[in-house]
């Protein structure tokens, strides 16, 4: 907000049908109305005059359910001064709304020498949830900044830094396994992975909350660039992969949100931080691998990368035996096929926590869509000379011959959920700019929240 509208008398926003736009209207404003062509569709906004040439109110066009989207593009277009809402809302509409507008707010500044031009500020309701708004709002920030920052600056090194601040603002412990401890250590998928960088690679491991809580684990493939090693990806193919990393974005705002609110959960979150490059080190087609579990991977093709260093992080995540394990990962181009680039998949292994997962998301505006962990597709993954390959050796879906493969490095036992996720908008929607973008970490946090608060009837 500028100096100029500190202060200033805030400026009710008023939702209406298309029948009530006379009922806040004088007959001047009437005919202003009519004149701009306003027909209160869905977020349309109509600013109307006063007496003195000023913004009387504000007319917009509440759609059929006032859900998170319908305020997000007011906080750019409505010209910059306080406004307040003006029509009774239900605690849980007044959130939606409130972060809704909130997310429109964004920009990504860090390369513009100007300042970023004011935007409109929303007095949120008094019943809206504001602790949720501030911490989803932050986590979502801090997701679309370091999938946005391009690779030169995001690197591994880089995704410490931001886990390590997070962990001295939140009172949480973070362990790194950098370069060659991860031999030493046996991370050797990992090591694998990203040894041909000079971005060293490494294993960020962060833990918060009281040990006597129920154990949540979250794992983010953190490929901070992604060549497609020897097996190099084409110029366009290539053009995004500073994206790569967009998982552990994901698990790193997720943390923040369930740290921010507290949630009574014992967290750790694994990030394996690696770059795929290209050097006479790096690993080759037909190489075969070791991993922490045991197994043998053969890679058949370099390129998939992300499903290796998730491989080792997976498996250490299941030695706690969490209650819990989800994993995001920008995985697949075969998933953003299925469901295009909007609408992020997830994958099970228990009947019970998908349901929940699916009640969870359905409060907040964050989709996702469930495939199948079809077991028999497993044998595609089959290697001659290796206990599995880490591509199929079909063509055809390859979003579940992935989570197939990790599959493998999750213990039956352990409710898993995995997440493959674009990460980025491809155009920019109400509250959703185009860039880097979390999806689906506001209903995983609800179905942490709901889980875990009712077991201990807080």
């Amino acid at each position: 907000m500028t100096d100029a509208t500190l202060g200033a008398q805030p400026i009710p926003l008023i939702l209406v049908k298309p029948n009530q736009i006379a009922d806040h209207c004088s007959a001047a404003q009437s005919a202003w109305v009519k004149a701009t062509g306003f027909r209160a569709d869905r977020g349309a906004a109509c600013l109307l005059p006063n007496d003195d040439g000023g913004i009387d109110r504000v007319l917009v066009g509440r759609g059929k359910r006032l859900d998170t989207w319908l305020l997000g593009d007011l906080a750019q277009t409505l010209p910059p001064h306080p406004y307040t809402l003006a029509t009774a809302v239900t605690p849980a509409e007044a959130t939606h709304l409130g972060l809704g507008w909130r997310l429109g707010q964004y920009r990504f500044n860090r390369y513009h020498d100007r300042p970023p031009s004011p935007t409109a500020e929303l007095i949120l309701p008094t019943q809206a949830d504001t602790a949720y708004i501030d911490a989803a709002v932050e986590a979502t920030y801090l997701a679309r900044d370091l999938i946005t920052t391009p690779a030169n600056d995001m690197g591994p090194a880089q995704l410490e830094e931001t886990a390590q601040g997070l962990a001295v603002t939140y009172g949480a412990d973070l362990t790194v396994i950098a370069e060659g401890g991860l031999e030493v250590q046996n991370y050797p998928l990992i090591y694998a992975v990203g040894r041909a960088s000079v971005n060293a690679p490494r294993l960020l491991d962060l833990r918060w909350g009281d040990f006597a809580d129920p154990k949540v684990t979250l794992v983010g493939k953190g490929v901070c660039f992604d060549s497609g090693g020897l097996d190099i990806k084409s110029a366009q193919g290539m053009r995004m992969m500073k994206k790569d990393m967009g998982g552990a974005a994901h698990v790193l705002g997720l943390a923040l949100m369930i740290m921010k609110l507290n949630l009574p959960v014992r967290l750790r979150v694994l990030v394996p931080a690696v770059e795929n490059s290209i050097a006479g080190n790096a690993m080759r087609p037909l190489d075969v691998l070791p991993s922490r579990k045991g197994e043998t991977v053969e890679v058949g093709n370099t390129d998939a990368e992300g499903r290796l260093v998730l491989a080792d992080a997976l498996w250490e995540a299941t030695s706690e035996q969490p209650e819990l394990l989800v994993d995001f990962a920008t995985l697949t181009g075969a998933a953003r096929v299925a469901l295009g680039t909007e609408l992020p998949a997830f994958f099970c292994n228990h009947g019970e926590t998908a349901a929940a997962f699916q009640t969870a998301m359905q409060s907040g505006d964050d989709p996702l869509w469930q495939l199948p962990l079809h077991q028999p597709y497993r044998e595609l993954l089959n290697s001659k000379i290796a206990d599995l390959s880490n591509i199929s050796s079909g063509s055809y879906g390859g979003a579940i011959t992935a989570a197939l493969f990790l599959q493998e490095f999750v213990k039956p036992d352990i409710p898993w959920i995995h997440i493959d996720v674009m990460a980025w908008n491809i155009r920019s929607l109400p509250g959703r700019p185009e860039g880097g973008e979390a999806m689906g970490i506001r209903s995983v946090f609800e179905l942490i929240r709901q889980r875990f608060e009712g077991e201990l009837g807080v």
